[in-house]
């Protein structure tokens, strides 16, 4: 508890996880409204303005507060990863730089016209300013992944005779295709935390019996898109990440299931605990040759184990890593199944009045939540113990000025903070349900 890596690593994912809450809201809905805005226009009705019109104030509380608590993650770099950022700054500063210059401010300049320029702006106008706010929100996301996609898969860099990294090709380093398949992956299942909160609103709606045509029209629009993007985060953006970490950290993949031993037609796991010590996966329920099949392409592949590997490379806690995978995949497979569900009584016309299932769907919007983090968990445990994975170590990247003591105390004042703004944040969404859509059409 004294080692002030520990401290700065601890630090940073408690602060990243509580900051990513936010982002995945405000991307997932800034699709949804694109949405709600174009069958406004193409229909005329007044009922999809209506539900753009509270989505976007959810979507300011939302953007405002994930600003406030990403603050302290640009200072971090400095702060707790001053030789990180030393060896890789003229690299991942130009991803970082572009986020907060390009798209973070043409996220708020067009958040605010949809705030408080509707009456200013023509529909079409009104939809363009939706679309915009969309494709800042997407952008920013995209540099924040591509950044971190070097570190999984460092590609466009030269290793100058001082140590430092320097950009050989801003294109390769940009277009990383560690990135495509990572941001399709992450994007998808930003919608699906934006569907599951619309499901739930309309599902909350209903079962008190308020603001029934808004609650139909959330119902419906948070169910038909939550299946189709919970589909789309397992198939085929899913299972493009899980190649490229069968191809690029093959013993990541390796931890990620608790396999040890190498060999064809590898098993996947569905239960099961790793024993580290003793190099087995204990009480497991296994379906054969289906990893290999994931993998690779093949069901007859060859899937390495852990034990191939050097020790020294493994990731540094394969029991977490490989719970986090597991809760991540289940999760994702309970979801796929709750929305197919809700879309099939949907169809029925029967949705509206089952409420066994709205309790369901209002009760379930942590799981996309809860889904994402395990997931960046998988990404950030897996590629350990590497900052920059098979370039430069985690241990080497802290700051050796700043002691555990600073960085525990500051910690400790960001949880304070947090709870605040969580109250807060809290307080406000809240009330906008409470309120509901401002609109005598509700």
């Amino acid at each position: 508890m004294g080692d002030p890596l520990f401290w700065h690593r601890l630090q940073f994912g408690f602060t990243a996880t509580y900051h990513y809450l936010f982002p995945q809201l405000t991307m997932g809905l800034a699709f949804i409204i694109v949405v709600l805005k174009a069958l406004a226009l193409k229909t005329g009705e007044a009922r999809y303005n209506d539900a753009a019109r509270f989505w976007i104030r959810i979507f300011g509380i939302n953007f405002a507060v994930g600003v406030v608590t990403g603050i302290p993650l640009e200072f971090q770099f400095g702060t707790n990863w001053a030789r990180f950022s030393r060896i890789s700054g003229g690299i991942i500063g130009q991803t970082l730089g572009m986020e907060g210059m390009f798209a973070f401010f043409l996220e708020s300049s067009f958040l605010g016209l949809l705030i408080w320029g509707e009456k200013k702006l023509s529909p079409k106008g009104h939809f363009g300013a939706a679309l915009a706010l969309w494709i800042g929100s997407w952008l920013s996301g995209y540099f924040i992944v591509a950044t971190n996609a070097f570190m999984q898969h460092p590609v466009g860099h030269v290793v100058m005779p001082d140590g430092t990294l320097q950009l050989q090709s801003f294109w390769a380093f940009l277009l990383n295709p560690w990135a495509h398949g990572q941001y399709a992956h992450n994007m998808m299942a930003a919608v699906v935390t934006g569907s599951f909160a619309v499901a739930a609103v309309g599902a909350f709606w209903m079962l008190k019996g308020i603001h029934t045509e808004q609650a139909k029209l959330n119902l419906r629009v948070g169910t038909i898109l939550g299946l189709l993007f919970s589909v789309l985060v397992a198939f085929p953006t899913g299972d493009l990440q899980g190649k490229l970490v069968a191809k690029h950290q093959p013993v990541t993949l390796a931890a990620m299931e608790g396999r040890f031993e190498s060999g064809p037609r590898a098993s996947l796991t569905l239960i099961g605990q790793p024993n580290v010590a003793q190099r087995r996966i204990e009480n497991p329920v296994q379906v054969p040759a289906v990893l290999s099949f994931i993998a690779y392409g093949t069901f007859s592949s060859n899937v390495k184990g852990l034990l191939e590997f050097p020790e020294d490379q493994w990731p540094q806690n394969i029991e977490l890593l490989y719970y986090s995978f597991h809760i991540m995949a289940g999760l994702g497979t309970i979801m796929i199944a709750v929305m197919a569900l809700a879309v099939l009584l949907l169809w029925k016309g029967r949705l509206d009045t089952n409420r066994p299932l709205l309790w369901v769907l209002m009760l379930a919007f942590p799981f996309p939540y809860i889904a994402t983090t395990a997931g960046w968990a998988v990404a950030e445990f897996g590629r350990q113990p590497w900052l920059i994975y098979g370039v430069f170590r985690t241990v080497h990247g802290g700051s050796p000025t700043v002691h555990a003591g600073h960085t525990a105390f500051t910690t400790l004042g960001f949880a304070g903070i947090f709870v605040v703004l969580s109250v807060l944040f809290l307080y406000l969404i809240g009330r906008e349900i409470s309120h509901g859509p401002a609109s005598h059409h509700a």
